[in-house]
């Protein structure tokens, strides 16, 4: 099964590879640390700091290869060459509520970036799916957990 590409920027690529250096070199360090001490206390079949080291241990490292498989999916998006014609990934779009007239922007970002809280939207979410390839004045209507949403394209920026 292909992986698809995840669509990033240069500035969030040097996050990413930030955030595996980190893990890598103070990460595992910390916890190496903490499981030497763990250790130094005696008995290891009873002892809850060493369980609980190497638990985070485990984490820790599932977290590495998960932001390594990220890496090596990522394509790199030059954001001066985003079209603005119609909603695609890394595009900024404004909505409106058919029903209720309240206004929403969102960016079209990959899974891995979204944070709705953050205003970022996957494309792969029923919004998202939605929006993609719409043009100013397209009104849209989607299925989401709290019923039936009539959204129309307002604007569509970087």
């Amino acid at each position: 099964m292909e992986q698809s590409k995840i669509y990033v920027t240069k500035q969030r690529l040097s996050e990413i590879e930030q955030e595996i250096r980190q893990l890598k070199f103070h990460g595992r360090k910390d916890i190496a640390q903490r499981i030497a001490e763990a250790r130094a206390q005696g008995d290891l079949s009873e002892n809850a700091e060493y369980d609980a080291a190497r638990e985070e241990q485990g984490l820790l490292e599932l977290r590495i290869r998960k932001m390594e498989e990220v890496l090596a999916r990522v394509a790199i998006i030059d954001e001066s060459e985003i079209s603005t014609d119609k909603v695609g990934i890394m595009t900024r779009v404004t909505v409106t509520n058919v029903k209720t007239g309240k206004e929403n922007s969102y960016q079209i970002v990959s899974a891995e970036e979204a944070d709705f809280e953050g205003g970022r939207i996957s494309v792969s979410s029923p919004i998202g799916k939605a929006l993609f390839n719409k043009v100013v004045g397209d009104q849209v209507q989607i299925k989401v957990p709290a019923g039936m949403l009539d959204l129309k394209v307002k604007a569509i920026g970087k």
